[in-house]
């Protein structure tokens, strides 16, 4: 039990780390010259514009700015909540509130990812004085890692919801 125990803190410990990393990073879409995300555009690494209300689809930015910060948030809840009623269940009870928490996460990455893979070109293409050199692009590791956090947290909420609480 105990191996199982320190494998899914180790689990979801990762779980937010990847996150961590997803949402803080500028690195969403990539080029030989540029760098952006949903926080900011960079070219050459030093001239670097916020992504501000004056963008064309910035309302697309920020669901996907929320629903990262969210998930990460919800991440880091259930992992408090874990600890709290791995110390407060009976025996043979199951996780079920930290599973709900860990699939919301889940479930706010997904959206977030998903938003940015649907809306992309067109946050791209509205606003052609930031993004002129960004058509010849590619999605970058962070882009990558809101995936990879998708499928650690989903794993992460399914292995709550079938652990029970042992002695």
């Amino acid at each position: 039990m105990l191996v199982l125990l320190v494998f899914i803190i180790f689990f979801h410990i990762v779980s937010a780390a990847l996150l961590f990393i997803a949402t803080i990073d500028n690195a969403w879409w990539v080029g030989e010259e540029f760098v952006a995300d949903v926080w900011r555009i960079c070219l050459n690494n030093t001239n670097c514009t916020e992504i501000g209300d004056t963008f064309q689809e910035f309302s697309t930015l920020q669901a996907v700015q929320a629903s990262m910060i969210l998930s990460t948030t919800l991440c880091c809840v259930s992992f408090l909540v874990f600890l709290l009623q791995l110390f407060r269940l009976r025996q043979g009870e199951r996780f079920v509130l930290t599973s709900i928490i860990q699939l919301m996460s889940c479930l706010c990455v997904m959206i977030a990812a998903s938003i940015y893979t649907d809306r992309r070109q067109d946050v791209h293409s509205g606003n052609p004085e930031f993004y002129n050199v960004t058509a010849d692009g590619r999605y970058g590791y962070a882009y990558i890692l809101a995936w990879v956090a998708f499928a650690f947290t989903f794993l992460s909420g399914l292995m709550y919801l079938i652990l029970r609480k042992r002695k």
